[in-house]
């Protein structure tokens, strides 16, 4: 084929446009605008791509042509102290890894987060929810709802399923914080993984003498090794820590900042579920993927040559007009059908359901419980992560 002439750009727009946190950086809009898939030149000179069109994003998460294999990956990302080649994934991470091993280490979890499993918790996580509000309410207003309730819920609900003791949280939210901050060094992040994988290890090893009612405990059955259960431990106690934590509380910070929504949603309960799917899209807290061509493959009129690397910029895909009509408006009805915050093909998130739960309990249990729920604080005064892998609020001050 014959390639059309399309942008290059020389580096990946990060910054978001202070007014308007819930949006992706602007430039990228623009990019999206001009081509769908575009040039990029990475920190380290590496001549690779960038998807910021919806369809170009999905169509490289569903090819399996594209690897997921960091150590085959080129960063988007100037990181202090990266080596030139990345190394293999830890152990467990199956972000990092292509099937046959990649299939090899989830088949034996996808039983435990089926949609018929996730959705006979939704008791347990009312209860837990109804717990940190009851605790907010006793404390007063105002109250910080990352740390009183946003964090707490999907730590309790993670911790509950993988037998992971909620008492040794200061510990295993350091360490992931670490990883997934966005703000450490890799040898930074390298010392949180092997103290995160040494802590996991001990756990195995102490379920294997004494199961419990727990998945870590039932997964000592398997084929699994005990570094392999430490590293899977390890990945699902991470994932749910951080993502629906931040979804939860940048949810109710874009609810409070959208007054029409929000009175949606309380007139409204039974919008929860497409709410919680165009919040997800909205804000699309997993903002960027990465993959390597391993063949050449054609895609939005190019040749993607074997080796490229292809930074797909979701939140940008999330935002495509071509696919969302109106799509910088949050708009709960909309529902949000195949949006690319929880990925796409064989890395869809093995925890979607647990997350879409949590969400769907921690939304009408909040704003049933504080009917004036409001901002403590200018909308630009609430700290984000800018730069965090997962974005979100550090903080969020809320009255009632």
């Amino acid at each position: 084929m014959t390639e059309t002439l399309v942008p290059r750009i020389t580096e990946l727009p990060t910054r978001r446009h202070p007014d308007r946190p819930f949006d992706p950086p602007p430039e990228l809009a623009a990019i999206r605008e001009r081509h769908p898939l575009v040039r990029m030149t990475y920190p380290d000179g590496h001549d690779g791509w960038l998807a910021t069109g919806y369809a170009a994003c999905r169509a490289v998460l569903a090819d399996r042509r594209f690897s997921s294999r960091y150590e085959l990956a080129h960063l988007p990302l100037a990181v202090d102290g990266a080596p030139p080649e990345l190394p293999p994934a830890a152990v467990g991470d199956l972000t990092g890894i292509d099937a046959p091993e990649h299939t090899r280490l989830r088949r034996p979890l996808v039983g435990y987060f089926t949609v018929r499993r996730m959705h006979s918790l939704t008791e347990r996580v009312q209860e837990i929810a109804a717990e940190h509000l009851d605790a907010m309410q006793r404390d007063g207003s105002p109250e910080d709802l990352v740390s009183s309730f946003a964090k707490p819920i999907p730590a309790l609900v993670i911790c509950e399923l993988l037998g992971v003791p909620y008492a040794d949280r200061d510990t295993f939210q350091r360490h992931v914080f670490t990883i997934m901050g966005g703000s450490s060094t890799i040898e930074e992040i390298g010392a949180a993984m092997g103290a995160l994988h040494a802590y996991l290890l001990d756990l195995v090893r102490a379920k294997r003498a004494r199961p419990a009612e727990d998945i870590l405990s039932s997964l000592t059955g398997t084929d699994l090794t005990d570094d392999e259960l430490a590293g899977v431990g390890a990945f699902l106690l991470a994932a749910g820590l951080d993502t629906t934590a931040n979804m939860i509380a940048l949810g109710t910070f874009a609810l409070l900042c959208h007054p029409d929504q929000l009175a949606l949603l309380r007139a409204d309960p039974a919008l929860v579920e497409p709410a919680v799917e165009e919040l997800m899209r909205y804000l699309t807290v997993g903002h960027t993927g990465l993959r390597t061509a391993l063949e050449d493959v054609e895609l939005e009129g190019q040749v993607i040559r074997a080796g490229e690397s292809v930074t797909l910029a979701m939140g940008a895909g999330n935002r495509d007009p071509r696919r969302y009509p109106d799509p910088d408006a949050l708009d709960l009805r909309r529902g949000a059908p195949g949006h690319l915050t929880l990925g796409h093909g064989m890395h869809q998130c093995l925890g979607q359901q647990l997350a879409r739960v949590e969400m769907r309990v921690a939304f009408p249990a909040l704003l049933a419980r504080f009917p004036g729920l409001r901002l403590d604080c200018a909308p630009e005064d609430v700290p984000t992560r800018p730069d965090a892998n997962i974005y979100g609020v550090q903080r969020l001050p809320v009255a009632w």
